[in-house]
C-alpha cells in the first residue's frame, strides 16, 4: 500500500473531521467517495 506524508496543517484539519475513534483511512475514503459523488452529481447534471 502506498504511504503519503502529510504536513501538520493537513493533520489538524483531519483531526477535525474524524468522528470518534475513525482512521485517518476512514476519512480520507469517505471525503474521497463525497467528492466522487458530487462529481458525478456535475457530470450528470450537465445533461
Amino acid at each position: 500500500m502506498p504511504s503519503v506524508d502529510l504536513d501538520a496543517e493537513t493533520v489538524e484539519r483531519l483531526d477535525d473531521l474524524r468522528v470518534e475513534d475513525e482512521s485517518y483511512d476512514e476519512i480520507v475514503t469517505e471525503l474521497i467517495n463525497i467528492y466522487e459523488a458530487e462529481e458525478l452529481t456535475l457530470f450528470h447534471s450537465g445533461d
